[in-house]
């Protein structure tokens, strides 16, 4: 590590709640970890009472009492969750808390030889809906953000978590002089891609590559979004830490072609790596899906979740990644995101298309915008991927060639 742990911890939390959800005095601040994730989780909670936040409570999740539900508990009430956590989260719109949510997963191969369907049923769908339903609208200032540990670190190659804490270190520019200063810059490049991107008004958008051609359609209504957010009470925040993508919501019925991931992903609800998927889409729904590795997790999951076989976010991310100037493959969602450019299948975010935020969810679906109880994004970006615009009249623009960002106003 190029630092002491505790300056490395002080400085990552203050990145968190400075910027990540931007912390106003007298808010109510919640952070979800794991146990293993303790030490990161306290140093963002005395850093929120360092900005004045009023209260800050910290929730800490086992997965080892998932697979024991998983392996026992009965069918009724498996991946129901307790009516007091639901009471909690639904108090959120009125309390408004800033949420922290720590990934990084210490025990990947967990889940291993479970039931799939039994699996995928123990995701708690009733809570997810409930936190879903207040992070997609932006009521709440809300960050996902990597909390290395021992196991994530032995589970993806890297030495000691030390070298694994340099790693994220890297991508979430806390080896720059002035972390915040640093991520502040970072999101104005990202808006301003965005813009550019927002001033072509592109109709559909066209990846093309080694296994991959796939062209999404947008809806009028459809605007790229980069870096951060704001929420309803105008507070402005970074919904993921780290992030090096600029994002849209398609048209959900527009989508057509097929897809090969360019890197593996970790399906974190099955608790399952999946490599080499391969998707075919045709008229907005995917039709098939085939993997060297995790293909059953994915088609349990297919099953079981209305709308997760339409896609809800188009991202472009370019060689500029922090992340993956890393060199590695974090088994992660939300470091692996960033690595290239990707799409996700599931719940499509109502800042990825103007006026959503008014509708229902039924009136989102029928706009265009894809609404589910998950969210899983698999990139399909490389060198060899090209992705171009293309406007209503049929002109095509590049807009990646060779993993670099490359239009222009």
């Amino acid at each position: 590590m190029t630092e002491p742990y505790d300056l490395l911890l002080e400085k990552y939390a203050a990145l968190v709640v400075r910027v990540g959800v931007n912390v106003q005095p007298g808010q109510e601040v919640v952070i979800n970890a794991l146990p293993e994730q303790a030490d990161a989780a306290r140093a963002v909670a005395a850093e929120a009472y360092r900005v004045g936040a009023s209260r800050v409570s910290i929730t800490y999740d086992d997965p080892f009492l998932q697979r024991a539900a998983v392996e026992h508990a009965p069918d009724d009430l498996l991946g129901k969750t307790p009516e007091h956590t639901l009471a909690q989260v639904r108090a959120w719109d009125e309390s408004r808390p800033a949420l922290v949510s720590l990934s990084g997963n210490p025990f990947p191969t967990l889940m291993e030889g479970l039931d799939p369907t039994r699996l995928a049923r123990s995701a708690p769908i009733d809570l997810i809906q409930q936190v879903m339903g207040l992070i997609t609208t932006n009521k709440l200032a809300w960050t996902v953000v990597g909390a290395p540990t021992k196991g994530w670190a032995e589970s993806i190659g890297v030495a000691d978590v030390t070298r694994l804490w340099d790693a994220v270190a890297v991508s979430m520019r806390l080896d720059q002089a002035d972390p915040v200063a640093a991520w502040r810059a970072h999101v104005d490049k990202l808006k301003a891609r965005a813009a550019i991107l927002n001033g072509h008004a592109f109709d559909r958008v066209r990846y093309r590559g080694p296994g991959t051609d796939l062209t999404l359609g947008l809806s009028p209504r459809s605007r790229w979004i980069g870096g951060s957010v704001t929420n309803d009470d105008g507070i402005e925040f970074v919904p993921n830490m780290p992030t090096e993508e600029v994002f849209v919501s398609p048209d959900w019925r527009r989508a057509d072609g097929f897809v090969r991931t360019s890197a593996p992903f970790f399906l974190s609800t099955m608790g399952t790596l999946v490599e080499d998927l391969a998707l075919e889409i045709k008229d907005g729904t995917i039709t098939g899906a085939t993997a060297s590795r995790g293909e059953e997790a994915v088609q349990a999951q297919f099953e079981l979740i209305p709308r997760s076989r339409h896609l809800g976010e188009v991202a472009i991310v370019d060689s500029d990644s922090a992340v993956a100037k890393t060199g590695l493959v974090y088994k992660d969602m939300l470091y692996d995101e960033n690595v290239g450019s990707h799409v996700a299948w599931g719940m499509g975010y109502t800042s990825g298309m103007d006026g959503s935020l008014e509708l229902s969810a039924e009136q989102r679906v029928a706009e265009g915008l894809n609404q589910s109880d998950t969210h899983v994004d698999i990139v399909i970006g490389s060198p060899e991927v090209q992705i171009d615009g293309i406007h209503a009249d049929g002109s095509v623009v590049a807009v990646t060639r060779g993993d670099e960002f490359v239009l222009k106003d």
